[in-house]
This record gives structure tokens, sequence and C-alpha cells, in this order.
């Protein structure tokens, strides 16, 4: 998963939208359009979405991105060398995270 910068527009409220702040909504897109997330943090991320244009575009286009590989990968198994980078830099990057 690629690390996303807060919106360019920013919220006038930042905590206020669904008790969420617009960096943890923009973490939690992907497990939101993946369908991934509880109902409470859906519900949270959609109150969110709907007070700030900036996480709302931020959202549509990440559901445009969503929508266009599933659009163009119908199926297709990628090379066993990228599986393999792909595989090692999650690793790296759970790592990365953990330290933190």
């Amino acid at each position: 998963m690629s690390e996303f910068s807060v919106p360019t527009e920013p919220c006038p409220n930042d905590d206020s939208h669904g008790g969420l702040g617009c960096a943890e909504v923009i973490a939690e897109v992907w497990t939101l359009l993946d369908g991934e997330c509880t109902a409470e943090t859906r519900q949270r991320l959609r109150q969110h979405l709907e007070a700030c244009p900036g996480c709302f575009k931020h959202y549509g286009i990440e559901e445009r991105i969503k929508t266009l590989i599933a659009t163009k990968c119908t199926g297709d198994k990628a090379p066993e060398g990228l599986r393999e980078r792909l595989r090692l830099e999650i690793r790296r990057t759970t790592i990365i995270r953990g330290v933190q």
C-alpha cells in the first residue's frame, strides 16, 4: 500500500468529522474501499468524508484507481519476480511501521 499525503484542501475542523482526523481517514481509505472495516469504522469514515472535501476527493481518486485495476487486471497473474518484490516491500513497510 502506498503512503498517502494529507489532502491539499484543508479541513476547517479536522477533529470533528466522525471523531477521525484526515490522516486517519486517508490511512483507512483502502479498508473502506475493500469492505474490510467494521460497521462502526465505516460509519465514522463516511461521516468524515461527507464533511471534508479534501478527504472526499482523495477517496474518489482511490476509488477510481481500484476500479481501473479491477478492469485491467482480469485474472492475469503477476510475474513471479514482481510478486517476490512486492512481498519484500510489504515486509519492509511492516517492519518500518512497527519500529516507529
